[in-house]
């Protein structure tokens, strides 16, 4: 065990050794495309399945689309699974980030029905996540929102929440977040947002917090709250410059910009914005790159640079017309027409105003119809396609098809009562084989303990007294004997009693066994203070096989110093655990002397009493347990036996009252 376990973590060291060194040469290579086939070979070597694992071994080659297609096909070409997911995932992202989204789309439902394939959990809630933003992106919410739930249902159902896992969690938080807030649903906005903010959080994930707190911003800017706003955007800032994030600095300095021109700081505003220029333009994300011409043509037309604002504004304009920006656009035509208001030109000032308002009224009723009315109006039109195949049906077949309905029926209604006679006559054939079972079961036991053998033997034993005129011990072991016939007789009717009866039984048991043994048996109980005996039921008599095993096995070849303890304790709330130790001969022992006898009979106790027990752990929430241990001196000679029985205490109806 030792030696696997170091095999393990040595294997483990050398795979995390080969990954720092990679991620080391990926960083060296990152502008080369022809090393990047060794890099590729590498990795697909080490066989990584975990998806943050491989992601950060990937590193920022997974922004290469040329690096992923290679490093996919030779994925494909050495059956590497998990890296054929991961590269059509990277590849879909790029394809969304230079809004190519149907070919982002399609990428991405390859990613996905391939991880479902292969049985790759966390690709397949990375896809269900990257597939969501494609589609809000494109402002289709209903899609979008579908994809996010799908993807957070799926990481709830696993029990094993890995790093990657929680990141995705986060990841649906944040996104069904940007939907609620495209919906102006701003409260539900703002649970997500913070729901995804506390995973990140706790993941110390930068990228993440920088996300979540410039979302945080739009919340706190539609509502007007610019300070709150400006305060978001600023912790967003800073987390993107400490990890040099370009397309994060774009986003936080575009939102910053646009407080500043609502707090009438023009000039503040286009120092802000016109840095992002180039480095929207790097990143080549035709969203970001129009948001950025838009904002800065705002901040010129604020300050009267009207010329700049118009070639700014119209390549904005430009950009989100070519890749269908929905959003992009309304915003650019609401700066066109404020630009031509300027202008004086109040005609077409009000033509861009018209098409901007209609445009937002488009995208809003798109968004909230898509949201609540899709199921209804998908349901509404199935049910409209039935009906009027239905009618044209009944034209030519009004009698034909009543009468076939009328047999169909009259065949499914003979059919279900037949079933349900069948499925009743069956449970009650079984309830009546269990029923006649636990008969049986309770009459061998009764047998059992009322042993012919036993009472003669005993009635023997009190006889002695009498003749040898011990009044007070015949008077004494008599009752105690009544008693116990009386206990045996009631307990016999019962198929539970409780543990408090049942000891009591013990008691008088050993009792009357011990005047055989001339009292030298010390049979002592034992009960801790947390077990409450008078609410534990147990199967009645179900320890006299035990004790009778210990007395007449155990100890009846032993000469001196014989001692039974029983002992009750409770260490598990489910279960209350009773041991029977003696310190006889031992099993062993026991059981040469047995092959040397005669007559050999065979003990059925013990086979009973588990069968009995077996039927009793039916009806509670765990099953019994049921021990017997050999024990040792510090010689190695057997010094006795111990039997340990666990009983479950939790009845199923209880749990299901619960």
């Amino acid at each position: 065990m030792i030696f696997a376990k170091t095999t393990y973590y040595l294997s483990l060291s050398i795979k995390l050794f080969c990954i720092s060194i990679l991620v080391f040469c990926n960083t060296l290579n990152a502008q080369d495309n022809t090393n990047y086939n060794t890099v590729a070979d590498s990795i697909i070597k080490l066989n990584i399945t975990d998806y943050n694992v491989l992601e950060y071994t990937v590193g920022r080659n997974r922004y290469d689309t040329l690096k992923m297609k290679v490093f996919k096909t030779k994925s494909i070409n050495n059956k590497y699974k998990a890296g054929e997911v991961f590269a059509n995932i990277m590849l879909g992202n790029q394809y969304r980030n230079k809004s190519l989204f149907p070919k982002a789309e399609q990428t991405l439902l390859d990613a996905l029905q391939l991880s479902k394939n292969y049985n790759l959990i966390e690709y397949e809630i990375v896809s269900l996540n990257m597939l969501g933003v494609v589609y809000r992106r494109q402002a289709m919410v209903k899609e979008a929102l579908d994809y996010h739930q799908n993807a957070l249902q799926l990481a709830d159902r696993q029990t094993n929440k890995t790093k990657s896992i929680s990141k995705s969690v986060a990841v649906s938080y944040n996104s069904m977040g940007n939907i609620y807030l495209e919906l102006k649903e701003y409260n539900l906005a703002l649970e997500n947002f913070n729901k995804s903010l506390a995973i990140e959080k706790a993941a110390d994930n930068k990228l993440g917090l920088a996300i979540n707190y410039n979302n945080i911003g739009f919340i706190y800017e539609a509502k007007d709250s610019l300070e709150l706003a400006l305060k978001n955007y600023k912790i967003s800032l800073d987390y993107n410059n400490q990890i040099n994030s370009s397309i994060g600095k774009v986003i936080s300095n575009n939102s910053i910009g646009s407080i500043y021109l609502k707090q009438n700081k023009p000039e503040l505003a286009l120092a802000t914005i016109k840095p992002t220029i180039a480095l929207a333009e790097a990143t080549k994300d035709q969203f970001y790159i129009s948001m950025a011409y838009i904002n800065l043509g705002w901040a010129q037309n604020e300050l009267n640079l009207l010329q700049q604002a118009k070639t700014n504004l119209d390549k904005g304009l430009q950009i989100a017309t070519t890749y269908n920006l929905q959003s992009i656009l309304s915003t650019a035509k609401y700066q066109l027409s404020n630009w031509y208001e300027k202008k004086g030109n109040h005609l077409k000032a009000l033509k861009f105003y018209k098409e901007a308002a209609k445009l937002e009224e488009e995208i809003s009723g798109k968004n909230n119809s898509e949201y609540v009315n899709t199921l209804r109006i998908r349901y509404e039109s199935e049910k409209k396609s039935n009906q009027i195949l239905e009618l044209a049906s009944a034209n030519k077949l009004a009698h034909a098809k009543l009468d076939q309905s009328k047999k169909t029926t009259y065949f499914l209604i003979l059919g279900l009562i037949l079933t349900a006679l069948a499925t009743f006559l069956f449970f009650r054939q079984r309830q009546l084989k269990s029923e006649k079972k636990i008969l049986r079961l309770e009459q061998d036991m009764l047998r059992n303990q009322m042993n012919p053998h036993f009472i003669f033997n005993s009635l023997n034993s009190i006889k002695l007294y009498i003749i040898n005129n011990e009044k007070e011990n015949a008077v004494y072991y008599l009752n105690k004997f009544s008693k116990l016939i009386r206990k045996i007789l009631i307990a016999s009717t019962e198929k539970e009693i409780t543990l408090t009866d049942e000891l009591e039984t013990m008691d008088l048991y050993m009792n009357i066994e011990n005047i055989r043994f001339s009292n030298q048996i010390h049979f002592k109980t034992i009960v801790d203070d947390n077990v409450n005996t008078d609410n534990i039921k147990i199967p009645s008599l179900i320890l006299q096989p035990f004790l009778e095993n210990a007395l007449w096995h155990g100890l009846s070849s032993k000469k001196d110093n014989k001692f039974i303890n029983l002992s009750v304790s409770k260490i598990n709330k489910s279960y209350v655990t009773i041991s029977i130790s003696d310190n006889g001969i031992g099993r062993e022992a026991s059981q040469k002397i047995k092959e040397k006898k005669l007559l050999k009979q065979k003990s059925l106790g013990i086979d009973i009493t588990k069968q009995r027990l077996a039927n009793f752990s039916k009806n509670y929430t765990e099953n019994y347990d049921l021990m017997i241990n050999d024990l040792y001196d510090s010689n190695n000679q057997a010094s006795g036996t111990c039997v340990v029985l666990k009983l479950p205490i939790i009845p199923l109806q209880n749990l299901k009252t619960a």
